[in-house]
């Protein structure tokens, strides 16, 4: 069934919604179990780091998250209090920083995958996990034409 204009533009305000909702509820359960009292904020950073490649300034993460550098500053300290990450002067710029992942950052990003276990194990055995795979490369794409069109 083809969808006129005002309900596909409904449809996909819908699905915006929905996503926000679960990020809310996602992020609520995160916050719950992560070790060492850190939260889906410090997480996230670190999981951006293992995922894209260390080495990054805290103003292109910042930018990744859309997030203000001060606001960025302070998650990176508390990150490198613990121990997850060093931020060293950038060689190639005086004035700027890069960010590296230490082992312990990397350990920290396993142990928060790790405890969402058994979160993942009772959505394994309540829903039809199958299908909710089979979203993966529709969202992937929503957040790739997203992140390229910051602007919208």
């Amino acid at each position: 069934m083809e969808l006129d204009d005002a309900t596909r533009r409904r449809r996909l305000f819908e699905l915006f919604n929905e996503i926000g909702i679960v990020q809310q509820l996602a992020t609520t359960t995160f916050n719950r179990v992560l070790p060492d009292g850190l939260h889906v904020a410090h997480f996230s950073v670190i999981n951006h780091l293992v995922r894209l490649g260390d080495g990054r300034t805290p103003a292109a993460i910042a930018s990744a998250f859309q997030v203000t550098k001060p606001t960025m500053t302070n998650t990176l300290a508390k990150l490198d209090e613990r121990g997850f990450i060093i931020v060293r002067p950038n060689p190639d710029d005086g004035r700027s920083k890069l960010v590296y992942l230490t082992d312990a950052g990397r350990a920290f990003q396993q142990k928060g995958i790790e405890a969402l276990g058994p979160a993942l194990e009772r959505l394994i055995s309540d829903l039809d996990t199958d299908a909710l795979i089979d979203l993966l490369p529709g969202l992937r794409s929503l957040r790739a034409y997203l992140d390229t069109n910051r602007d919208l």
